[in-house]
């Protein structure tokens, strides 16, 4: 087995395109990197168990983040949740604050917040085409404000 270079789903190693994402897997010299790229892991984190405070929320957000990207996750899911007012929660707002910024910084590769998360969105379609299994997570065309999912490089 090998892994595939734009999306990094097991392929057979006689395989000269990906099943999953379609791209051309000619050997351009860099074979030797194919076996060190991730497999595609996903996990869920829900913030919002045990009713934590903001800060709560923001430590724990820092932690599973570390931990996914040492797991070798390639999508995080973080359930923070929407708030109870309606108009926004301030873990929700604070916890795509930190998103933001993490990306900004490289930290993580991309953030899709959940209303974001459809399959008709362009970064969306680019990042289904990467990780076709996406297209069976269970937020995807629900217009959820209350996740965002976090990409690791």
């Amino acid at each position: 087995m090998q892994f595939c270079q734009v999306c990094g789903n097991d392929i057979d190693i006689r395989s000269s395109h990906c099943p999953y994402c379609g791209s051309d897997q000619k050997d351009d010299g860099r074979n030797h990197l194919k076996s060190k790229k991730r497999k595609f892991h996903q996990k869920t984190i829900n913030l919002e168990q045990g009713l934590p405070t903001v800060q709560q929320a923001l430590i724990r957000l820092e932690r599973e983040i570390q931990t996914a990207n040492l797991e070798q996750i390639r999508v995080l899911t973080l359930i923070h949740g929407y708030g109870s007012t309606g108009k926004g929660g301030a873990i929700r707002l604070e916890c795509r604050k930190t998103l933001e910024y993490l990306c900004n910084k490289g930290e993580i590769a991309e953030v899709v917040f959940g209303e974001n998360f459809n399959r008709r969105q362009g970064s969306v379609k680019n990042l289904l085409g990467r990780f076709p299994e996406l297209s069976r997570h269970p937020h995807l065309n629900n217009n959820n404000k209350g996740i965002s999912l976090v990409v690791f490089p």
